[in-house]
């Protein structure tokens, strides 16, 4: 009941809260605000509208002018390569009719004289022609240049050229680009022609006949023409083709041939001479398309999307330029405006990025209403924020505390059972000086262990903790092992974590010297010294060591490595270190079979003092700084 009527008064209070704020808009409180929102929403609207207008204004004339004029330069460029192109073949077909009517038909193809003009013709021609070749109507060769043995299998008169010539026995036939493979070259190059065949008529002796004449024109005559032309442009390229539609030449032939490259140049070789758009893999292209005399061929010229485009960018700057203008004259009529609105939500921005830095939750509440509304929102999660935080890391303090003290109970007792059995039955023996100095040694040890129940000890007494240890481990041993300490006394005031030093010694004698005679030489050395800013201390035995297998998984996975030995272990030790002093730190281990063991501690130089104790136990060390 009473929750009710709570909720009942809270939602009365809410639209006596909302009416309000309506009373206030409609008697004019908040109409200067909304009026220069107004202001601003109209002033950049119209700004906008007119930027882009002119924008997409200037963008069309300009597109409009690069593209005519790319368009012209490029008619201009393919009519020159027709041109170029068109006097090359000339230049071979008067090469082809000189070889006719001034050789042919004037010497008689088995006189020296007519073997003589073939080749200075040839020779006169080299840098254009590749080969020149003569058939008889059978298809047997007569005379070629410059090799005149026709290779086995090599059937000319089921050619292309051949049969064309023969056909047609009026006109000069030109062949699409292809490697002449008929004579026998010592070099065995391959070499790409164009041929040109005629038919002709030959006088050999008394016996006149017909015959068919080839002209291999170098393909390179061809294809530096159009090298030269498309390697001065930049993006915009040209082709030749055939009327039938095949490729004569392409500045990117080998990506075609290898699919890297599409050119729909079998529907531009249907197209009559002039300038038409091509669409191949949602690009549109604009393509001349001009004949060259006599063969039918076509030169086209592309000019792609890409380069009106890129041509548009270099006039950037003056859309540019305008839109700034523009921008400016916005900026100028709203300033006042925008700093009255922007400052609040800049101060309350650069309070948040304060506390972000590490500052105090002191964020900005203040401007409208709706900014003080969410500045004290966002002052109210900041401040829950750093109440969760702190209850947050105290929670995880206590927790590695726990699991710290729980590594640290992980006491083995077989030890103290043994070391006492063995004080009982010294008495028994009425040995009492050495039951004496076992149990003072086991004080000492206990002592330490205990440490007031503090975790972080100084070195010295760990190495103490260590030696008492090791005194009650040699007398039980009977003295079958040595045990020299190496302790540099620089790092005795340095603090470390309790009993981390013994349960290494107890797995060396269990693993190491303790099963080795006296006559063995059995040795554990244990040593400790100050590099840097790290403390490192190393206990090393002679014994029988340790697999690989066994050294890598040791401080990994304690289910693959011999149960017997320490209950606290080499994974307890690391583990304890690790949760002090962080996972930069904790045990190194080298050992091989029959050859020993060196296990390294490694932890930082930190001064014992009862602060630096107190904040390493608490988790707290370092975080002040």
């Amino acid at each position: 009941m009473l929750k009710n009527t709570r909720k009942k008064k809270d939602k009365k209070n809410e639209i006596s809260i909302i009416g309000r704020l309506r009373g206030w808009f409609y008697h004019g409180r908040f109409i200067g605000f909304d009026i220069q929102s107004i202001i601003m929403t109209v002033l950049t609207a119209l700004t906008i509208v007119t930027t882009v207008i002119m924008g997409l204004l200037l963008y069309n004339r300009f597109k409009m002018a690069i593209k005519q004029t790319a368009i012209t330069n490029t008619e201009s460029m393919v009519e020159n390569t027709v041109e170029k192109v068109d006097a090359d073949l000339l230049n071979v077909r008067q090469i082809t009719n000189a070889m006719n009517y001034n050789i042919i038909q004037e010497y008689d193809i088995s006189s020296q004289e007519f073997n003589r003009q073939f080749s200075l013709l040839y020779e006169i021609n080299i840098d254009k022609i590749q080969s020149m070749a003569l058939y008889d109507d059978d298809g047997n060769l007569l005379t070629a240049e410059p090799v005149a043995v026709q290779k086995d299998g090599a059937e000319s008169s089921e050619q292309d050229w051949y049969q064309n010539a023969e056909a047609d026995i009026e006109n000069i036939h030109f062949s699409t680009p292809h490697i002449q493979n008929l004579f026998v070259d010592g070099t065995y190059r391959y070499h790409w022609v164009v041929s040109l065949s005629r038919s002709v008529d030959i006088n050999d002796g008394e016996q006149p006949g017909s015959g068919v004449l080839l002209v291999d024109m170098k393909y390179s005559v061809i294809e530096d023409t159009l090298s030269r032309i498309n390697d001065a442009s930049n993006e915009i390229y040209y082709y030749l083709c055939s009327r039938d539609g095949r490729m004569i030449y392409h500045p990117r032939g080998i990506d075609m041939d290898r699919g890297y490259f599409k050119e729909d140049y079998r529907e531009a070789a249907t197209y009559e001479d002039g300038t038409y758009e091509l669409t191949v893999n949602g690009k549109t292209s604009n393509v001349i398309v001009s004949s060259v005399a006599y063969t039918g061929w076509k030169v086209v010229g592309v000019v792609p999307e890409s380069v009106q485009i890129a041509s548009i960018n270099r006039f950037r700057y003056y859309i540019i330029t305008t839109v700034i203008i523009l921008m400016m004259m916005l900026l100028g009529v709203n300033r006042i405006i925008s700093k009255k609105i922007s400052r609040p939500i800049l101060k309350l921005n650069e309070s948040v990025k304060a506390y972000e830095a590490g500052g105090p939750t002191d964020i900005y509440i203040g401007g409208s209403s709706e900014i003080r509304h969410l500045g004290y929102s966002v002052q109210k999660s900041y401040e829950q924020i750093e109440v969760l935080m702190q209850e947050i890391i105290r929670e995880q303090t206590e927790r590695r505390k726990s699991e710290m003290d729980a590594l640290q109970s992980q006491i083995n007792p077989h030890f103290l059972y043994n070391t006492l059995e063995s004080i009982t039955w010294m008495v028994e023996a009425k040995k009492n000086l050495d039951a004496v100095f076992m149990i003072s040694e086991l004080a000492k040890l206990l002592r330490i262990s205990l440490s007031k129940g503090r975790t972080v000890i100084k070195i010295s007494d760990e190495i103490q903790h260590s030696r008492s240890y090791m005194n009650i481990q040699k007398v039980r041993y009977k003295e079958r092992f040595q045990v020299e300490f190496d302790i540099n006394e620089e790092i005795n005031d340095y603090c470390t974590v309790k009993l981390i030093v013994q349960p290494i010694l107890e797995n060396a004698i269990y693993y190491g010297v303790g099963n080795m005679d006296e006559d063995d030489g059995g040795k554990i050395t244990i040593r400790g010294e100050k590099k840097d800013d790290d403390i490192y201390i190393s206990v090393e035995d002679n014994g029988m060591g340790m697999s690989e297998d066994v050294v890598e998984n040791i401080l990994k996975d304690n289910n693959k490595v011999p149960k017997h030995g320490s209950g606290v272990g080499l994974i307890n030790v690391h583990s304890r270190i690790q949760l002090m002093f962080g996972n930069e730190y904790g045990l190194e281990v080298y050992s091989e079979p029959d050859e020993g063991t060196k296990i390294v501690i490694h932890i930082p130089a930190i001064p014992y003092t009862e602060e630096n104790r107190e904040q390493l136990e608490t988790q707290n060390y370092g975080k002040g700084e």
